[in-house]
């Protein structure tokens, strides 16, 4: 594929409303013309994003402007607009006339004057346009001049990111130390009040910088930074007025502190989790109304039923007998609350089972169902938009890389310097690559329908193939032999066998070993022979993998890695018990992990793993999310039950043995009673999570609630209900998730039995030695980076050495979700894209035809067609 070396003119430049360059002058790679016209405004009101303001037109209707990057006068014009008909084979793009001004120098429609700095705006805003189509980011939220697109640039930074996360990490680890405090991590009120204001003067530089970005009116409309901006406020007002008092108050609004961790560019998956739950409420609620309407008619019908029995507590009142039945649907109280009327008629019971039957069993399993059902539809069309949102991303970024002289593509020239901004950690070689891997016309210039796979192309991780089959080709015959016959040995199905027989032994082993020991302390002083015979064989089996494959390919496969890993641990396991370390003694308990590597035999089982490794991210992103709801009642719990759990603290209450503390003499000995449960109070932040979590589990979480009630007022346990409720809802879509990602990867499997899943995404690219020197050439005119240079002589001189004229690339990168629904909806997708390109010719076709009653004196219409 030849390399073009030549340049030419932007067929759109971007502007800012003031006519003036948003990017400061950068070396380019060749001297280019300086455009005839801009489309900055114009482009915007094809893509419907609004029209330009009343400043910029105010300034095009001055007789003459200058551009400060250039010094050259520009007078106002009226010139074509560029409407792309962003078709997929993107060969013709369609030239209207219409009435939206544009800049053009000295009133000609041909540039006079080189320059490269108009492709390095190009360069960036492409680029920008890539990254809100990678994170997700809506096209209004786009830098629309110089002063939006520096504090863009600053506010997408990793330094930014993390100052933001600590500033928030910093407001919720303030709950330590504030009142009520642990006792370890108490602060006087002048430092966390201090402290409290510095966080927040950060949040408040946070959103200067993003309202200087967005604008006021874009601000305003993104309405979870108004959110954020309203509880900033409060904080701030509270923080003050604890500065001022020196003594703390009830501030039940620290509940809202995690807004600002949810904000955080790296909490986008909890975003994303509260975004799914939101999205599922309507049809949760629906059946939630279904199951409270039953659980009050059961109540009603089990206070006329029950009520007239003096011995049962449960259903005395009406409250009481919804209360009962609402703890009844966790099972928690069962079958305790059905024993009193049961010893009075026994055919009291059939009340209970037709309830559980219905609320439990039925209901509960249809809520799993609807909630599953909804949150499959909206992965999928979550899929969907992410998908168009990437394409219309990819074709606003390819409109401003074609040019005047080649309007059908993009050369390597400008895909190079959009890959300088995109992938700025991305070598020279590693860029012509992946230009390489996307042009699979096989020609100089890069087509649209190339340029949609840029995501995937460019998350490739390049790396020169070996050209030797295996690491001991060169090796002296008689090593090679050796070396050979364990490459064999390694790779046959009898030796994996064995080894997985090895597995099932040491498994069962270490289960007759363990049953025999007793309690106490049950760690050996001495190394078991066991030990040395099965540690022994894996490290027989470690070292012939790593000769026989290689410690680069050993290392390539996941469960080479996970085996290494245990067999090292085991390892430090005997080190531990020969030398008597004690404080090591827990590794010996990791050696049952290597049973995992049986699950490899079953393709079901793989599946699950699989799936399993594939969930660990999102379902960390799912514990926060829920981590976040803890913080939220913790905070509100503290508030209103800090102090009120105590030993002997509900002696007036149906669960006062639970709370009861006694300590007394029994003859000669002295026997203390407790029922622990005073434990499991609202004291500070660290007792309040411990106690939502048992409040999740509910197991007895009926005898926290009362004896909370007990101290306090029946409202009270409108907060445990509460809570009990939205964790359901959480673990309700945890469920429903794990649900969709497992029917997903089997449904998957069935329609791709012939592929394999486990090895990532792989793509093979040639190098030639032509290839290289052009680029070379190329870098070296345009006053290229040294590193670019050196990187690519160090490639030639590789090819030299060899005495080879090319060089096989390999690019890899992990399999992810997106690219197996990819293949899962490739008959959909089709159908998306046809649809999304028919809503796009028929925006524009609204957007860039202009009234003729708007044309100005002397203008006319005209369309001209490039090709």
């Amino acid at each position: 594929m030849a390399v073009s070396l030549d340049d030419d003119v932007p067929l759109i430049l971007t502007l800012d409303e003031g006519g003036s360059a948003p990017l400061a002058p950068s070396n380019g790679l060749g001297p280019d013309d300086l455009p005839s016209r801009t489309a900055s405004q114009e482009r915007r009101k094809c893509r419907g994003e609004g029209q330009p303001s009343s400043s910029w037109r105010r300034q095009q209707r001055a007789s003459s402007l200058t551009a400060p990057w250039r010094g050259h006068p520009v007078s106002s014009s009226w010139a074509l607009v560029v409407c792309l008909d962003l078709a997929v084979d993107g060969g013709k793009y369609t030239v209207h006339d219409s009435q939206a001004p544009s800049l053009s120098l000295e009133g000609e429609n041909s540039p006079s004057s080189p320059t490269g700095h108009d492709w390095e705006m190009n360069y960036q805003e492409a680029a920008i346009y890539l990254q809100e189509g990678e994170n997700n980011d809506k096209f209004f939220t786009h830098p629309k001049n110089a002063k939006a697109l520096a504090a863009y640039l600053f506010a997408h930074n990793h330094l930014f990111y993390l100052m933001e996360l600590s500033a928030a990490l910093l407001l919720l680890l303030l709950s330590l130390c504030e009142a009520p405090a642990v006792p370890a991590l108490r602060l006087g009120i002048y430092v966390h009040a201090t402290l409290e204001l510095f966080a927040l003067v950060v949040v408040v530089f946070e959103l200067c910088m993003k309202l200087r970005w967005l604008g006021l009116h874009t601000f305003i409309r993104h309405r979870r930074t108004m959110v954020k901006t309203s509880v900033l406020v409060v904080q701030f007002v509270e923080a003050i007025v604890v500065l001022v008092r020196q003594t703390s108050h009830m501030r039940v609004t620290r509940a809202l502190r995690c807004i600002f961790l949810v904000d955080c560019r790296y909490c986008g998956g909890v975003r994303r989790n509260l975004r799914q739950m939101f999205q599922s409420l309507p049809p949760f609620m629906d059946i939630l109304l279904l199951l409270l309407f039953f659980m009050i008619i059961f109540a009603i019908l089990g206070f006329y039923l029950f009520s007239p029995n003096p011995s049962d507590p449960y259903f005395s009142t009406l409250e009481n007998s919804i209360i009962s039945l609402f703890v009844l649907l966790t099972t928690a109280n069962f079958p305790d609350v059905m024993m009193p009327s049961y010893s009075r008629n026994p055919w009291s019971c059939v009340f209970f089972i037709v309830y559980l039957s219905i609320e439990l069993y039925f209901i509960m399993n249809l809520l799993l169902a609807v909630v599953f059902d909804t949150f499959n539809d909206i992965e999928k069309r979550k899929f969907k938009s992410l998908l168009l949102h990437k394409r219309t991303a990819i074709q606003h970024a390819y409109r401003l890389l074609v040019s005047q002289r080649r309007p059908a593509g993009i050369s390597y020239r400008q895909f190079e310097g959009l890959m300088r901004f995109y992938k700025p950690r991305m070598s020279a070689g590693e860029r012509y690559l992946t230009f390489k891997a996307l042009n699979q016309s096989n020609t100089p210039l890069l087509s649209l329908k190339d340029f949609h796979d840029i995501y995937e192309v460019a998350a490739l991780k390049w790396k020169a193939k070996r050209n030797r089959e295996h690491w001991f080709d060169e090796l002296p015959r008689t090593a090679f032999l050796i070396f050979k016959g364990i490459n064999i040995l390694v790779k046959s199905k009898a030796f994996q066998y064995f080894m997985y027989l090895v597995v099932a032994v040491n498994g069962v082993w270490i289960l007759v070993e363990t049953f025999m020991l007793k309690g106490g302390n049950f760690v050996s002083r001495h190394v078991p022979w066991s030990h040395l015979v099965f540690l022994t064989i894996y490290a027989v089996e470690l070292f012939l993998k790593v000769a026989g494959l290689g410690p680069i390919e050993y290392l390539s496969s996941g469960w080479n890695l996970f085996d290494f890993s245990v067999t090292a641990f085991a390892f430090l396991g005997l080190l531990a018990l020969a030398f008597n370390m004690e404080p090591f003694y827990f590794i010996v308990v990791l050696r049952p992990l290597q049973l995992l590597r049986l699950f490899k035999l079953k393709k079901r089982y793989r599946n699950v793993l699989d799936t399993m490794f594939e969930l660990l991210p999102r379902m960390a992103s799912l514990g926060l999310t829920l981590l976040i709801f803890y913080y939220s009642f913790a905070i509100v719990g503290m508030e209103f039950f800090y102090g009120i759990l105590y030993p002997n603290c509900c002696n007036t209450s149906t669960v006062a043995d639970a709370y009861r503390w006694l300590n007394h003499s029994v003859g000669n000995r002295t026997v203390v009673e407790e029922g622990y449960y005073y434990l499991n109070n609202f004291d500070n932040i660290l007792n309040s999570f411990v106690t939502l979590f048992e409040l999740t589990v509910v197991n007895n979480w009926y005898i926290i609630m009362e004896g909370v009630t007990s101290q306090t007022s029946h409202w009270s346990r409108l907060y445990f209900m509460t809570f009990y409720i939205v964790t359901m809802v959480v673990m309700t879509i945890i469920v429903a998730f794990i649900l969709e990602a497992f029917v997903f990867r089997m449904n998957y499997s069935r329609k791709n039995q012939d592929s394999e899943v486990d090895d990532g995404i792989t793509l093979e690219k040639e190098l030639s030695k032509d290839e290289l020197v052009a680029v070379l050439k190329l870098y070296r005119e345009a006053g290229g980076a040294n590193s670019d240079i050196a990187q690519l002589l160090k490639i030639l001189s590789q090819l030299e050495r060899y005495e080879q004229n090319t060089l096989v690339f390999l690019g890899r990168r992990s399999r992810t979700k997106s690219d197996l629904s990819l293949k899962m909806y490739q008959e959909e997708i089709q159908e998306w894209y046809e649809e999304h390109a028919r809503k796009q010719e028929e925006r524009q076709l609204s957007s860039c035809v202009v009234p003729a009653t708007q044309q100005p004196p002397g203008s006319r219409q005209r369309s001209q067609t490039i090709t």
